[in-house]
Parts: structure tokens; sequence; C-alpha cells
């Protein structure tokens, strides 16, 4: 009886070898993104796919352009495709300078997924699977309307990353809800804090009239909330902003931010692997792309994401 047990689960034991795939976890995938180094709001991400390379057993490499410059980052993309890895997932920060890059790395046959700037429609044309990302110009719109909700009839749209089109989408839905022209209202802020400051501050001293702000993400929103503050504004604006970092939180818990818009970057990151690995292993992906925003953070369920901001929120 023993004996025929044993051979039993020894048979049993071969049998489940054979039909379990044959896993090596040596899959290597890259995630070339259009951030520079100073932009914390990429912390999330990188974190995302830390833990889906953990979970899934494969590794991924985060790179990006040290300043930002999208030459630099087309480059980037070159050189992953020509060290041919087993995907890549990348942003469409700019379709112009990244559809090449892109489309090569699909002709060489490499799975391309993107991911958070760009559209779905520019994904398709240049061939990645899917895109997992937030349509910019809806979610400006949407906060667009909050802001005309609130009795909002001028902006100012702090643009820190102006060479990404995808920023001006951000900042021309946002017109269109209200029903201005853009025009002048986006400012150039550029990445210096100091700098973004007193260009704020000054923009809404020769505007009194401002009546809603919009900020792009951490790295305008920072030195907006001071410029607000410092000015004596926090309850005469409407201000909302991208994205959510623990001083964002605190601005929101305090009154100053009425809304942040929630793109949860960190399905950016953790689908993406995700997928991935489930196509190169199995042949399997989703048919539809994944829209993974907008969503509003207020006062009435900031506690819930408080504690994950800047990790997984």
């Amino acid at each position: 009886m023993i004996r025929n047990f044993t051979r039993a689960l020894a048979v049993a034991t071969a049998l489940g070898a054979l039909a379990a795939p044959a896993l090596a976890a040596d899959e290597e995938f890259v995630l070339i993104s259009h951030a520079p180094d100073s932009d914390s709001w990429w912390n999330t991400i990188k974190n995302a796919i830390n833990l889906a390379g953990e979970e899934m057993k494969v590794r991924v490499d985060y790179r990006n352009p040290p300043t930002g410059d999208l030459a630099d980052m087309a480059r980037i993309v070159e050189q992953a495709t020509a060290a041919g890895p087993d995907g890549i997932i990348v942003t469409i920060a700019d379709a112009n300078v990244l559809s090449g890059p892109i489309k090569a790395a699909v002709d060489q046959g490499i799975p391309v997924i993107t991911i958070n700037s760009g559209t779905a429609e520019q994904s398709r044309e240049m061939g990645a699977l899917m895109h997992v990302g937030q349509p910019e110009y809806d979610a400006g719109k949407a906060a667009g309307e909050r802001a005309k909700a609130e009795g909002a009839t001028s902006f100012l749209c702090v643009n820190h990353y102006i060479t990404n089109p995808a920023s001006v989408e951000r900042c021309q839905g946002f017109a269109d809800a209200l029903g201005v022209p853009l025009g002048n209202q986006m400012v150039d802020a550029g990445q210096d804090p100091s700098e973004i400051q007193n260009k704020v501050a000054a923009y809404l001293t020769a505007n009194p009239d401002t009546s809603a702000i919009l900020t792009l993400g951490p790295t305008s929103a920072h030195p907006t909330i001071r410029a607000v503050k410092d000015a004596g504004l926090e309850n005469d604006i409407v201000f909302g902003t991208f994205d959510l970092s623990a001083e964002i939180a605190a601005a929101i818990k305090d009154g100053t931010i009425d809304f942040a818009i929630d793109q949860q970057p960190f399905l950016q990151g953790y689908l993406p692997v995700v997928f991935l690995t489930n196509y190169v292993r199995y042949g399997v992906i989703p048919a539809n792309d994944v829209n993974s925003g907008p969503g509003f953070i207020t006062k009435d369920n900031i506690a819930q994401v408080e504690a994950l901001a800047g990790q997984y929120r």
C-alpha cells in the first residue's frame, strides 16, 4: 500500500512538473520615462515596477533623461532596443520625437506598452500592444468643470514641463471647460522651485482677478502653494493640481488646494510589467487600453490615500 502510494505520488509530481511552465524568471524589461531626475512624482512608478518585478520574478530597469531632454530620451529608447530586452514600457512624451524609435523597437519584434503621456491612438499608430494612462485633455477639462462649478472665470495654468505636449493638453482642457481662451493664462514655469514661486506671485499681482489655478504636478504645485499662501489667497482662489504628494495632501487638508487629479501612477508602472510578463510567457494580453485616471482627491477622501502619497498613490 505504501509502495503504491509512493509510486502514485512520484507520477503525480512528475506530471505536475511537465504541466507547469518552465519559468526561468529571466525576462528583462525596460521602462523609459521622459521625467528629469528632479521629478519625485515618478517614485511611485519606480515602486510599482519594483513590486511587480518581485511578484512576477522579472527584472525591470528604469531609465530616463536626467534633464528631461526628449532627444536624449529618444536615444535611450534606441539604446534599449539595440540591447534586445524582452519588452519595453515607454511614455509618449512627444509623438514627433519618439515615434521613430518606438516603431523601430516594434519592428525588431520587441513587445511595447506605452504609458502615462500620449494617447491610445498614438500608441496604436506606433504598433504598441496597448496604452496605460490618463487622457490628458479630458482630465484637464474635468478639472475645469469643477473649477467652473465653484465660480471660476479666469485662471493661471502653471506649466513646469511645457515641452511635453500632454502638459499643454491639460491646460487647454481646463480653459475649454471654463469657456475662455488659453492664451497667456498658461505660464512656462520651468523646473526651478524659486523661479516657479516668483512667476506665480508675479502673475497673481499683475492679474488680481485670477479666480483659479491649475498646476500640473508636485514640481509646480509645491512652489505655487507657497505663493498662494504668501499672498493670503487660500480662500479666494479655486486651486487644483495634478498628482499627489505629501505636501499636496497637506494643502488639501488645510484648504489651500481644492482637489488633486489622480491618474494613479502605481497602475501605470505595475500593470504593464504584469501584462508584458504574461504576454511573453503565455501570449495573452488584454484587448483594451487602460485608463488609469482621472480620479479626484478632495478633503472628503484624502484620509484614504494620504498615508500612501508618494509611495503607491
